[in-house]
């Protein structure tokens, strides 16, 4: 058997979750065994396979635990460091956004290289003092927006800027339709129906999905459409008044 485990501080006991849950529904294909310990400082996920499937498992892990960092330790470096002139809630967690699915490939790759599966891992450590280089590309990015945050205040150059951070996310789904309901929106993608959204969650996953094409089932036009339309531009498909047949 091939082990590995993960250990992160108890203060990011949601991470942790999110991990734990991951790995145990991306392994199962491969008969691992995902086990959680905790006590009052740490939190331990440990991980067991087949020696066969120890190249498969590790190609798992790597996603997971770049996913968490990318998505996660970003979030948590912009909140802290990224400082932008007031807009509409909904534009600036876009703007976050986009900023944390910007340039991913190249996040997954620095990460990768420093990723060592011989040794056990300490996932606020790893961040810390292993991936310098990462958080120095960040830093980069957001002086860049911080310098020129007095631009941003008008709301045409700041989704001037969004529409190209979304432009140059790659694209990760071909079509997606979002349906709005009494109590938000819903997104349905490969004929799987999501749960009902707030408007802010809904554009959040639309940037996370990043799709080619959205169609967009309203009753008309609105403060959510015209940002989606602003930053989406001509992959956004507007039918209102319609009913989406995989509602």
């Amino acid at each position: 058997m091939w082990e590995f485990s993960i250990t992160l501080q108890s203060k990011h006991s949601l991470v942790a979750a999110e991990m734990f849950d991951s790995l145990r529904r991306d392994l199962g294909k491969f008969h691992a065994i995902v086990a959680e310990s905790q006590d009052e400082n740490f939190l331990n996920i440990i991980i067991a396979v087949d020696e066969k499937y120890k190249s498969d498992a590790q190609i798992v892990l790597l996603r997971v635990i770049a996913l968490t960092i990318c998505q996660n330790f970003k979030s948590q470096y912009l909140d802290t460091h990224l400082f932008l002139p007031m807009q509409d809630e909904i534009s600036l967690y876009a703007f976050k956004k986009a900023l944390i699915n910007f340039d991913k490939k190249t996040d997954y790759f620095i990460i990768s290289k420093a990723l060592n599966f011989d040794e056990f891992l300490f996932l606020e450590s790893f961040y810390n003092f292993k991936l310098s280089l990462l958080r120095d590309k960040w830093r980069e990015l957001v002086c860049l927006a911080n310098e020129n945050r007095d631009y941003f205040v008008s709301q045409d150059a700041f989704l001037e800027l969004l529409k190209f951070l979304i432009d140059n996310i790659d694209i990760c789904s071909d079509e997606i339709d979002v349906v709005e309901e009494e109590q938000g929106y819903c997104i349905v993608s490969g004929g799987e129906k999501g749960a009902i959204l707030s408007a802010r969650s809904m554009v959040g996953s639309l940037i996370d999905l990043s799709p080619q094409k959205i169609n967009m089932y309203c009753k008309g036009e609105n403060k959510v459409s015209g940002l989606l339309r602003s930053i989406f531009s001509n992959r956004l498909n507007l039918r209102k008044n319609e009913i989406c047949e995989k509602k």
